[in-house]
């Protein structure tokens, strides 16, 4: 697995830039919560730790990763964020469903970010079982909200950025 390389949670501070003047949007998913509810830690902390302040960060709770990408659009239409960090958990069972719901979220959360133009991150993991989940959300391998976050501050940056130019 590419995870095994690499810990979500260790890159450079120094290439991360300032988030102080960005808003953020969080979408979670309620399912699978003993995991989402750790990637949300990991993304709210990271971005307070490159300047966003509480204030800038609004958080919403969708029932499952299937409803991120309507509720990353529900907070689009009708708030002004820099971007939004979709955080869920899908892990395989024993039908099919796994992969039409990895799929859907996907696509969607790609949709959503095309329709809005504004970064919309897959903060989503998608794993064999609850221990790689585990590992992904502040275990072994570090925590995908970490990651999702430096993601959102990136892309939110680069986005001004071009529109500034």
């Amino acid at each position: 697995m590419a995870t095994d390389l690499k810990n979500l949670s260790l890159y450079d501070p120094a290439i991360v830039p300032d988030a102080k003047s960005l808003r953020f949007g969080i979408v979670v998913s309620e399912w699978n919560d003993a995991i989402t509810n750790a990637l949300l830690s990991g993304a709210v902390e990271t971005l307070e730790k490159h300047g966003a302040s509480a204030q800038s960060i609004t958080i919403s709770h969708v029932p499952g990763s299937f409803e991120l990408p309507m509720g990353a659009q529900i907070m689009l239409k009708n708030e002004n964020f820099d971007a939004i960090i979709c955080l869920g958990c899908v892990i395989q069972g024993e039908t099919p469903h796994f992969d039409f719901i990895c799929e859907a979220v996907a696509n969607g959360i790609v949709n959503v970010s095309i329709m809005f133009n504004k970064p919309v991150i897959f903060g989503v993991l998608t794993t064999n079982n609850l221990q790689q989940a585990i590992d992904r959300a502040g275990g072994k391998h570090g925590n995908k909200g970490t990651e999702a976050a430096i993601t959102a501050i990136k892309m939110a940056t680069l986005l001004n950025q071009s529109k500034a130019e």
